[in-house]
């Protein structure tokens, strides 16, 4: 007989650790097993592997149009930014020397042990940063292209690398290079300004929202968490599982701090000089990371459908090869089918046990997967199962029924995911009215965001429960209308 006392086994995952044993390796691990990146020589650095550089790719595309839409124009500038650049910016410099990557020699040569060294004659006038963000190279050109109000706006982007040197880094969340976009505007007006960076954490929003099935907080920041040399910074942070704050996005503006160091000015309307309003705003690959805590589970990734690089994956289920000709002629129609009707998908036809492909499929997060044998190809049918609710979603429909309901499972994945997120987020937002509170809640260990009355920050004590617990504030979200600020544990 079983003791009734005798523990339960534990149940079999495809990712070790789980969530609950170490949730810092289980996201490593996670980012392993589906094959999306992984460490370089480089130190800090990281190689996206092609099925993390495919999902960046997708996100690229969406939200590039979207810029275009809004006026955009696309443009690149070099990676290397002379040191008296950025020195031009007091806050600017200061905010960013430490994580400077500084490039002094233009050559090399054998040195005396026979390895190459920075030849000493090669030693450059001035030294070069790998840029950490390119607001004042931009800005240099600005001041050359903006002569007149007529000239303006000037709304620029690029899409691109940058370094900032990480002591402690983490794939996608924190890395010394990762990829993002950038954008640079340029305005007459303050509220210009102003009405662009509202309007792209909107564009943010909705594009998480949208795409990438989760939500957050936007509101602005604090003035000790604000951007080097911006007068506002409105942020979107999002809460991953283990309760910790990621800020995904951010929109900065500058007022006429760079346009004065830089020089950006215009002859007005009234034909006098001023100087113009500008702004900035990102959003990286640490997204990414982002993605796979919001959205993992103990089985891998999630993959968002409306971004992920594969949404479905047909499995050929072969146990007889003299059929198996006409099964994977068989699934190669529906694949046909199913790019002709503008979806992602894929056959996996590799040389390699049915089961092994399943768990790939689970541990990439693909949303959904079709499995065909000879039963479903007799039928005509196809049995599938979406990723978001595992097997117990087990169904089997015709082909004509699986093309013209796909969609929709796609869309209630989607919708799923992102009413998983929001529930998780509201059930780990705690409103708190005093410090006391705020020292209970993580002293109890509990996970998520404190939301407290802004007039708290000037509370000494509210500091050394910060330093305690490791807290930063966050935001102070939109809706609350400047009265409560975001405290949290963060990446």
């Amino acid at each position: 007989m079983n003791n009734p006392a005798q523990q339960q086994k534990k149940p079999m995952t495809a990712i070790t650790p789980t969530r609950a044993e170490d949730f810092p390796e289980w996201y490593q691990s996670v980012v392993r097993a589906a094959d999306m990146a992984e460490n370089s020589p480089v130190r800090g650095s990281m190689i996206i592997k092609p099925y993390g550089f495919a999902l960046w790719e997708n996100m690229t595309a969406i939200f590039d149009k979207w810029l275009k839409d809004y006026g955009i124009q696309n443009c690149s500038f070099p990676l290397l930014i002379p040191v008296s650049f950025l020195s031009k910016e007091a806050e600017h410099v200061d905010g960013f020397a430490k994580e400077c990557a500084v490039v002094t020699h233009h050559r090399l040569e054998k040195g005396p042990n026979g390895g190459l060294v920075p030849a000493p004659s090669a030693e450059l006038e001035e030294p070069y940063v790998i840029r950490p963000t390119s607001e004042t190279i931009i800005g240099d050109a600005m001041a050359r292209w903006v002569q007149s109000y007529r000239d303006l706006p000037l709304k620029l982007n690029q899409w691109g690398n940058v370094m900032r040197w990480e002591m402690r880094t983490r794939l996608f969340l924190r890395t010394s290079e990762f990829f993002w976009h950038e954008g640079h505007c340029a305005f007459e007006t303050p509220k210009e300004a102003r009405d662009d960076a509202l309007h792209v954490m909107g564009l943010y929003k909705k594009f998480f929202e949208e795409y990438l099935a989760f939500t957050g907080y936007a509101g602005p920041k604090t003035a000790e968490e604000r951007f080097p040399g911006a007068i506002e910074t409105i942020g979107f942070e999002a809460m991953m599982q283990d309760g910790k704050a990621l800020q995904a996005a951010t929109t900065h503006d500058l007022g006429q701090n760079f346009s004065k160091s830089i020089g950006i000015k215009f002859q007005g309307r009234d034909g006098k000089e001023a100087f113009a309003h500008t702004t900035s705003w990102a959003y990286s690959t640490r997204t990414l990371g982002g993605m796979i805590m919001m959205h993992g589970d103990d089985d891998g990734m999630i993959m968002p459908p409306r971004v992920a690089p594969t949404q479905i994956i047909i499995l050929p289920v072969i146990k007889d090869e003299a059929g198996a000709g006409a099964l994977n002629e068989f699934c190669d129609k529906i694949l046909s089918a199913l790019k002709k009707a503008g979806f992602a998908a894929k056959v996996d036809g590799r040389d390699m046990r049915t089961p092994d492909k399943m768990w790939e499929a689970v541990k990439k997060g693909i949303p959904v997967r079709v499995e065909v044998g000879q039963r479903e190809m007799e039928a005509n049918s196809v049995t599938f199962v979406r990723r978001d609710l595992g097997k117990e979603s087990k169904t089997t429909w015709t082909v004509d029924e699986f093309m013209a309901k796909i969609q929709g499972v796609l869309d209630a994945i989607h919708d799923n995911l992102l009413s998983r997120n929001r529930k998780f987020l509201a059930d780990n937002t705690a409103d708190i009215s005093t410090v006391a509170g705020v020292r209970e809640f993580y002293a109890a260990d509990k996970i998520g965001f404190v939301r407290i009355p802004v007039e708290l920050l000037q509370d000494p004590e509210l500091d050394k429960v910060r330093d305690e617990f490791k807290l930063s504030t966050r935001c102070m979200p939109f809706e609350d209308e400047g009265r409560k600020v975001l405290l949290a544990k963060s990446y």
